[in-house]
């Protein structure tokens, strides 16, 4: 191996760790975020993720949130029922099966939600001020893949107990 390829390989090496040492400090720092946030609206770490993933891609039933937040079903049901308490959620008949209850969050109650989130919003917006739009396409597919491999390692954790290593994108 020429020192060339052996300087790049290295040089590769070293910069994969540091994306993923950056991704854990990342993880822990949007984590104290979403504690502040929690604690300023009352609700739990749990329920604050799950309010976000109905606010995004609700209305939804009780089971497609179950899937979508990893959480049991009669886990998501406490986790409901506190949010309904406080006035975040509503759950209503599904027009098209009156069997069915979809999810959906109350718009007035969200803004509250970005509100708090405002500092961290700003912040990004001047960070990618700083980049191209072709570097905030690598950036954005870059983070798709991350997240995608996140789900895929999460889900294999539940289904088999494995951390099995799945390639993501082409």
């Amino acid at each position: 191996m020429s020192s060339v390829s052996s300087s790049g390989a290295s040089g590769r090496r070293r910069l994969t760790t540091q994306i993923k040492v950056s991704l854990r400090d990342l993880r822990n720092e949007l984590s104290i975020l979403n504690r502040q946030v929690s604690n300023k609206i009352a609700v739990k770490d749990g329920d604050l993720d799950c309010l976000d993933l109905i606010s995004r891609h609700g209305p939804l039933s009780p089971s497609a949130l179950a899937r979508l937040a990893g959480v049991h079903p009669a886990t998501l049901t406490g986790i409901l029922d506190r949010l309904e308490r406080a006035g975040w959620i509503a759950r209503e008949r599904d027009v098209q099966d009156r069997r069915a209850v979809l999810i959906r969050a109350l718009p007035d109650r969200g803004r509250e939600v970005l509100r708090l989130y405002s500092g961290m919003n700003s912040a990004l917006d001047e960070i990618c001020a700083d980049y191209d739009e072709s570097q905030l396409e690598l950036l954005a597919d870059f983070m798709h893949k991350a997240a995608g491999a996140g789900k895929t390692a999460a889900q294999n954790l539940a289904d088999n107990g494995q951390p099995t290593a799945q390639k993501q994108g082409p």
